[in-house]
């Protein structure tokens, strides 16, 4: 049965690449590597280490769970593509994750019950991507549903909420602010989220899966005089 075994949950969306093998709360195997632009060369290297630390094979796998952004457009195809490439390999149904979501559902592990918080990323100099919650029985509502914003209308909307995410960077008072930001979850917490809501969401269904960009990829081109 596919809840009797372990998970491979993948998180790609921001400069934290995670991976890791889960089988409960209690018991979990997990890599984590925050470096920007690591993904490409250092997504597979982590999958592989991560399952031979488990102690388990491929094909004991029951799903794999990737979270889907919104975020990185690069960082959710690379995630993406290494979900579809080994679940096709191992005829392993995927689980698409929110990234927002599975962030949230960290967050309930560590703020006290009726915390509002707000989860921004930046997009731009002028986007973010944008959601309000509040935590609910070690769980998570929305307040305000996800969506992409303005700089201008995310700051508005502040007003002393505590604040997750890597757009705090865009704000005017935080221009030389270097710290990180709680920016994407763990991959365990993208396991986590889907042994919690996302069993009818189990898929085989390949080539219709794809990243929530929830905004449109616009390809700038160069011109040459």
């Amino acid at each position: 049965m596919i809840e009797d075994r372990p998970i491979l949950a993948i998180e790609t969306s921001q400069s934290l690449c995670s991976v890791c093998v889960y089988f409960s709360k209690e018991k979990f195997f997990e890599i984590d590597i925050n470096l920007k632009n690591s993904h490409a060369e250092k997504l597979f290297e982590l999958i592989e280490l991560v399952i031979k630390s488990s102690s388990i094979e491929v094909d004991q796998l029951g799903a794999i769970a990737v979270s889907t952004g919104p975020g990185s457009f690069t960082g959710l195809r690379i995630g993406m593509s290494a979900a579809k490439g080994i679940a096709f390999g191992a005829s392993l149904p995927i689980v698409p994750v929110p990234t927002f979501e599975s962030l949230a559902l960290k967050l309930s592990d560590f703020l006290p019950d009726e915390t509002e918080f707000i989860i921004a990323n930046k997009i731009n100099a002028e986007e973010v991507y944008f959601a309000k919650f509040k935590i609910k029985q070690n769980s998570y509502v929305f307040i305000e549903e996800l969506k992409v914003t303005s700089n201008d209308d995310f700051q508005k909307k502040l007003n002393g909420v505590l604040l997750f995410g890597n757009a705090s960077l865009n704000l005017d008072h935080n221009k030389n602010d270097k710290k990180i930001r709680i920016a994407s979850p763990n991959a365990r917490y993208v396991a986590m989220w889907y042994k919690k809501f996302g069993d009818n969401l189990l898929s085989f269904d390949y080539d219709y899966l794809e990243p929530n960009y929830l905004k449109n990829f616009i390809i700038k081109e160069r011109y040459h005089a």
